[in-house]
């Protein structure tokens, strides 16, 4: 299937992508990394002021969504152009947070929390234990939250454990104050996961493309025996195979988004999620074979979009995961 986003949706994407790239962004991972936190709260607010946090958030909470929940399409498109850049922060986080906030019915916690969400002056991060064991980068959240079976709590931090990517810190937590309790806790923790799942995916989507296309310009600049090396087989063959996986995940990520509100929703987002995961990783494993040693290198930016892949293949469940539930949906 072909799936073509409407002029709408183009222009937000072509939006975010010069507004990141105009943002400089490796540096701003290397300050987050650092824990320098200004550069990318500055431009946490930017990117909310752009829509990408309203996605999540209903408009009677100062947010874009309408009454049937999320925009998942402009979600996956906004979501992607993060990866691409490689933007540092719980975007993916804070999005499961307000859908969960908006889903438990709570209205006083929905009213302190989404209208600062979607305007961008309240990070949010969250524990869904177990697919999400750890609240990424609690030290920079003004909200930690754990769900708990049947129970949302605020989340009480630990000590950071060290990560692939030195620019997601996660945090096991403990359990704090019960926000809220009952039945309706765990069904809107499920949904909050499948979007959060879904924001993951298209990260991962964006990270790869972004990679195969510089391993791609290095390739054509890249000279060894007189000859570019994207000129030998070997070479062409593993940006290829990078290409064919990428364009294999992509549109299961779209098509997951347009799922949304059916009960093939979970059972499509996990499918997203595996394929574009092993995607991914593949292009940042293709991309360092292509660049050499210094891929390996922390000056050159392309080396941390190569850590970002790594550390979201796992992230919000590993692909085996994802395949396990795949097959159990189709099985049931």
């Amino acid at each position: 299937m072909r799936f073509v986003l409407d002029a709408e949706q183009r222009l937000f994407g072509e939006t975010l992508d010069k507004l990141l790239t105009e943002a400089a962004v490796p540096g701003v991972v290397r300050d987050w990394a650092a824990g320098r936190r200004e550069r990318g709260l500055a431009l946490w607010r930017t990117l909310a002021e752009a829509g990408v946090l309203a996605i999540a958030v209903p408009q009677s909470a100062g947010g874009a969504a309408g009454g049937a929940g999320p925009l998942p399409v402009e979600l996956v498109t906004a979501f992607h152009e993060l990866g691409r850049h490689g933007v540092p922060g719980p975007y993916a986080e804070t999005v499961a947070a307000a859908v969960l906030l908006d889903r438990l019915g709570e209205q006083a916690l929905a009213s302190r929390w989404l209208p600062p969400i979607a305007e961008g002056t309240a990070v949010v991060t969250l524990a869904l234990p177990p697919a999400v064991p750890y609240a990424l980068d609690a030290d920079a959240a003004d909200l930690a939250l754990l769900v708990d079976g049947e129970r949302l709590r605020a989340a009480v931090p630990g000590e950071a454990r060290a990560s692939l990517d030195p620019a997601r810190r996660l945090f096991p937590v403990t359990p704090g104050e019960v926000l809220a309790e009952g039945p309706h806790v765990a069904a809107a923790a499920a949904e909050a996961h499948d979007m959060g799942v879904l924001a993951c995916a298209a990260q991962l989507v964006g990270t790869g493309r972004r990679l195969l296309e510089v391993s791609v310009d290095y390739a054509k600049a890249r000279r060894q025996f007189g000859r570019p090396i994207g000129e030998f087989q070997a070479v062409k063959h593993h940006l290829a195979d990078a290409l064919v996986g990428l364009e294999y995940a992509r549109p299961l990520v779209h098509g997951a988004a347009l799922a949304y509100g059916t009960p093939d929703f979970a059972r499509d987002v996990s499918a997203a999620k595996a394929a574009a995961s092993e995607a991914a990783y593949a292009a940042a494993k293709i991309a360092l074979q292509v660049h050499g040693a210094i891929a390996y290198t922390d000056e050159y930016d392309p080396s941390l979009l190569i850590r970002r892949a790594r550390a979201l293949h796992t992230a919000w469940g590993s692909p085996a995961d994802h395949r396990a539930r795949v097959i159990g949906s189709l099985a049931g």
